[in-house]
């Protein structure tokens, strides 16, 4: 089910007290938003939350409101939506949230109460990066993308027919999906397989991009990684099956000091973990398809059996 929050957030904005109404739109939409606010920004009820809240509903909007007269935002999610239902073969029900976000993710995925919840927040999607919203400036076109990556998630976290780590993880939580607690309790490479899974997925549903897009990379940090791809295969390799938050950070996290995302003597790209995974299952994908490979186990993906690809080991 598609979900738009877009119009009461701006709502709230127009308001004689925003904070005040950006709370009241937090309580009525509680269990998705205070999910969202607990895996991706800070603790709603926390010191720092009225602040956050603040540069949220003051900040110029209008590269957003030009996007919604300009851009079929509904539109597009609804038709990738129904791509990602039939091509992911999905056996739970799901629902794809647009809202305004308060910073952090650009687009992310929950389980509450058992149901998978994509969101994917607009204001990103401008494209042109705005610093009071801290709009990223994606290209609006990229939205698509970005949900079926989301949905992808959801399938490997949510079908009763996965064999996956995470949702193993979500089914203990009783149906909840908190990224901290599945980074310190899933392997590496169950994370990066996760990830290099979400990738494959967008590239089946939303074809036509090109390569670094499907990543959230630059063009220049993709080079980077194609240059560095025997390295980081082989390096990795000893990782894998450890857990732990730090490697979740070192891999799969952006914004991470370099001293912390040193790999055998070598400061690696941030988010490498999203290539990484990728290489790892495309010889599962070959093999099973998109659908299949979503709900399998990630012990059917290593590093060593990837094939050589010729690039640099730089």
């Amino acid at each position: 089910m598609l979900i738009n929050l877009v119009p009461q957030f701006l709502a709230a904005m127009t308001a004689s007290d925003p904070v005040e109404a950006y709370r009241r739109y937090l309580d009525e939409h509680s269990l998705v938003l205070r999910s969202y606010w607990q895996n991706y920004i800070l603790d709603p009820d926390g010191p720092h939350a009225e602040e956050v809240i603040r540069r949220a509903v003051t900040a110029d909007r209008r590269d957003l409101t030009a996007l919604l007269k300009q851009f079929d935002i509904e539109g597009v999610v609804s038709e990738t939506t129904a791509k990602c239902e039939e091509k992911f073969e999905t056996d739970r029900p799901f629902d794809v949230y647009l809202m305004v976000g308060v910073g952090g993710a650009n687009a992310g995925e929950l389980v509450v109460g058992g149901r998978g919840i994509a969101f994917v927040c607009v204001e990103h999607f401008t494209g042109r990066p705005n610093a009071e919203s801290l709009g990223l400036g994606l290209r609006p076109e990229l939205l698509g993308l970005w949900v079926a990556h989301e949905v992808a998630h959801l399938v490997r976290y949510t079908s009763p027919t996965s064999r996956s780590e995470l949702a193993t993880i979500v089914r203990s939580m009783n149906g909840y999906y908190d990224c901290w607690e599945a980074g310190s309790r899933a392997t590496l490479r169950e994370l990066m397989v996760n990830e290099g899974l979400a990738v494959a997925g967008a590239r089946a549903i939303a074809s036509g991009f090109e390569s670094w897009d499907y990543f959230g990379y630059s063009r220049r940090a993709y080079r980077r990684l194609r240059q560095l791809d025997a390295f980081l295969l082989r390096s990795v390799q000893p990782d894998l099956d450890r857990r732990g938050l730090g490697y979740r950070l070192r891999y799969l996290v952006g914004g991470v000091p370099p001293t912390q995302r040193i790999v055998r003597g070598k400061v690696i790209p941030e988010r490498s973990g999203y290539y990484l995974g990728y290489r790892m299952i495309e010889p599962l994908l070959g093999r099973c398809g998109i659908a299949r490979a979503l709900r399998e186990a990630a012990a059917e993906c290593s590093a060593s059996d990837v094939p050589e690809s010729g690039a640099q080991t730089a």
